[in-house]
């Protein structure tokens, strides 16, 4: 053996350049399988996968499969993709990419999108940074009733009954769901605006604060879910869809 061919010494044992080249080219082999494992379970699935989940089922460490998610997460942004790979609540799913929401909605014939109203978008702010709260605080805070609206809200899966206040009657506790950090594009609800940004002198209340944030936590409209029902996958879209305007 050539002096130039030595690399490294191993527990003793001289290793050339050639074995290190194999060992690299399997390792690369070999996460490349993993990578092919880790979409087919995200695809298949089309609900979130915590990392628990898919490390069982690969019988790998936790921490070496978030590193190669990370790197799928990082390839998945390229522009030549059409879909992304995002992580809410510490799950991971694969969703298509908004830009290519126009075409998603030709092939799924769905009728015309429309957005959300305005009592929505308030009774959502209220819920997201009050949470847990209950539908008489969100009145109170409003100032008109919000029945209407909460029920539309939980219809289309961006909030949901959290348990029971312990006082007379019990009423229901609302707080946010993994739609709704899906839909805002965020990982966590720790991933929300800080309030302190908009206590100034403009604010002429907390409805305005709330309502401020959440507009500009999401510069378009609120996404839809759209559900194929033929491989039950969620898509992401540029706006939430409905029979009728809530």
């Amino acid at each position: 053996m050539r002096v130039s061919e030595i690399y490294l010494s191993r527990g003793g044992e001289i290793v050339s350049n050639i074995d290190v080249k194999q060992y690299e080219f399997k390792e690369l082999s070999r996460k490349a399988n993993i990578k092919s494992a880790i979409e087919s379970m995200l695809f298949v699935s089309g609900e979130p996968l915590s990392l628990r989940d898919l490390s069982n089922n690969l019988e790998i460490k936790d921490k070496v499969v978030e590193e190669i998610i990370k790197e799928m997460m990082s390839e998945y942004e390229e522009e030549s993709r059409g879909i992304r790979l995002i992580s809410i609540n510490g799950a991971y799913q694969l969703v298509t990419k908004s830009e290519n929401s126009d075409y998603i909605q030709k092939l799924l014939k769905k009728n015309k999108r429309h957005s959300l109203s305005q009592a929505s978008i308030e009774s959502l702010a209220i819920i997201a940074y009050k949470q847990p709260i209950t539908r008489i605080d969100i009145d109170e805070i409003r100032g008109v009733k919000s029945e209407s609206a909460i029920q539309k809200l939980v219809e289309k899966g961006l909030i949901k009954d959290i348990g029971r206040l312990e006082v007379p009657g019990r009423p229901i506790l609302y707080g946010t769901t993994d739609e709704f950090l899906r839909q805002f594009g965020l990982e966590t609800l720790k991933e929300l605006p800080s309030l302190d940004l908009y206590s100034d002198e403009e604010a002429k209340s907390s409805m305005d604060v709330l309502n401020q944030a959440l507009k500009d936590m999401n510069s378009e409209d609120v996404n839809d879910e759209i559900k194929d029902e033929n491989n039950e996958k969620y898509i992401n879209d540029a706006e939430v869809a409905s029979d009728k305007e809530v």
